[in-house]
């Protein structure tokens, strides 16, 4: 699939419009190589084409919605669009006005980018993967490939963007199942600094051979890795940064809104320039290449959706219609990675954190449990693993107050869904150290 294809297709959709309707294509594929590995072997290997087609028509301020599975091939797949648009003709008349409408862009605002990488061939995948873990038990899958997105109208706007990634989620397995989780990713491979990368991950792996303890509820002294921090980031698209939650008392930067704050070397941008996903939503809008959304603790701008815009009267952002965070940067600091276990002195380094949720939505507490490599310090060395405990707290503590200092390099954490197309993007995030943090269980 390439935007030649794209603009093929979309015209000759464009053409059985009437008059007066509008019609967006919002286009999703993959070009992908997976490999699922148990055991440091592969148990499942193969190839993934998909290409899936959305199509919104707006007629008279009405607008209705469907979506197909391409097949890539322009004769068939032209046949099979047109059939649905000519459904959506017929049930679009029949549907009540959309008050909050938003009509989609123009042509002036069409953006083609094609980020190539340097990826895995598929012949090298395997030796590349598991020359290094032979004498470890590694589970995850590996995926790689070309991760494409459109977006056009019958106005003339036409977007495309397309990268190539890589990614491998895995985990680390002892004798007695406890585990290492890591995920290496990003668009050009390099063997050293994957090897580099799963020996670090093996070294947590020999730690976790210890007998584990089990720690009191309380609060304790705590670093939280990058990957635990992009968790904990991940939850501000949900009932967070976006205004139409603000707008409906449902989010945890009401707060912030009303003059609260949280630490200053807290700061957090929407930051597209890395290049691995599209500015550009689900309706063709352009988001601009950064934005900043909390500088130095200070809530500066929220997700504002046209939408959203519409409806209360305010500018939007272009973001989409969710509001979600797309492309996430939390800024580092000065905490340097070979001086944390000594910073942390004694208390908890924290690897990874799961099953994370709201406890208090309009407080900003969340809760969570610690997972994988999690362990307990003290005199500035790692002792032992500990027994997985439930923490509850708020951003405004461990975001604001209790925020010592932040990493001085970021880590890419990228979203490894593979649900029903691979997920584009993910989180930038350093670590963090925490004078306190509270477990409740």
């Amino acid at each position: 699939m390439d935007c030649n294809f794209f603009e093929k297709l979309s015209a000759k959709l464009f053409s059985y419009l009437d008059s007066k309707q509008v019609l967006t294509l919002s286009l999703s594929g993959e070009e992908s190589h997976f490999c699922r590995l148990s055991n440091s072997k592969v148990r499942q290997i193969g190839d993934v084409v998909d290409t899936n087609l959305s199509l919104s028509i707006i007629d008279n301020g009405k607008v209705c919605h469907s979506a197909i599975t391409l097949s890539n091939n322009l004769e068939i797949d032209s046949k099979r669009a047109i059939k649905e648009l000519q459904r959506l003709k017929s049930e679009v008349v029949q549907l009540p006005l959309d008050p909050f409408l938003v009509m989609p862009p123009k042509k002036t605002n069409s953006l083609i980018e094609i980020n190539p990488g340097k990826l895995l061939s598929k012949i090298s995948t395997v030796e590349s993967l598991t020359d290094v873990v032979k004498d470890v038990d590694l589970a995850g899958i590996w995926a790689s490939g070309t991760i494409f997105r459109g977006c056009s109208n019958s106005l003339g706007l036409n977007h495309w963007f397309e990268t190539d990634t890589f990614s491998l989620d895995f985990s680390l397995v002892t004798k007695d199942e406890k585990m290492v989780k890591g995920t290496y990713a990003g668009n050009c491979w390099d063997q050293n600094d994957y090897e580099s990368y799963m020996n670090s991950s093996i070294q947590k792996l020999k730690l976790l051979e210890r007998d584990s303890i089990k720690l009191s509820p309380g609060e304790y002294r705590t670093y939280i890795a990058p990957a635990g921090v992009s968790d904990l980031i991940g939850m501000f698209s949900w009932n967070g940064v976006g205004e139409s939650s603000i707008r409906q008392g449902q989010s945890a930067l009401i707060k912030m809104r009303k003059a609260e704050k949280l630490s200053n070397c807290f700061s957090l941008t929407e930051d597209f320039s890395s290049g691995f996903v599209p500015r550009f939503n689900s309706i063709g809008e352009v988001a601009p290449k950064v934005l900043n959304i909390i500088d130095d603790g200070v809530l500066k701008n929220t997700l504002v959706s046209s939408r959203t815009a519409k409806e209360y009267s305010i500018n939007s952002n272009f973001a989409d219609e969710g509001e979600y965070l797309r492309a996430p940067k939390l800024d580092s600091g000065d905490l340097k990675e070979s001086e944390i276990l000594q910073k942390i002195d004694k208390g908890l380094y924290l690897s990874n954190l799961h099953y994370l949720n709201w406890s208090d939505n309009l407080g900003g507490r969340i809760t969570g449990m610690t997972r994988y490599a999690c362990f307990w310090v003290e005199n500035g060395e790692i002792v032992a693993p500990i027994e997985n405990m439930r923490f509850d707290d708020s951003i405004y503590s461990f975001f604001g107050s209790s925020l010592e200092s932040v990493g001085d390099k970021t880590e890419f954490i990228p979203s490894v869904g593979t649900y029903q197309q691979r997920s584009l993007g993910g989180n930038i995030c350093p670590g963090i150290l925490l004078s306190s943090f509270k477990f409740t269980l």
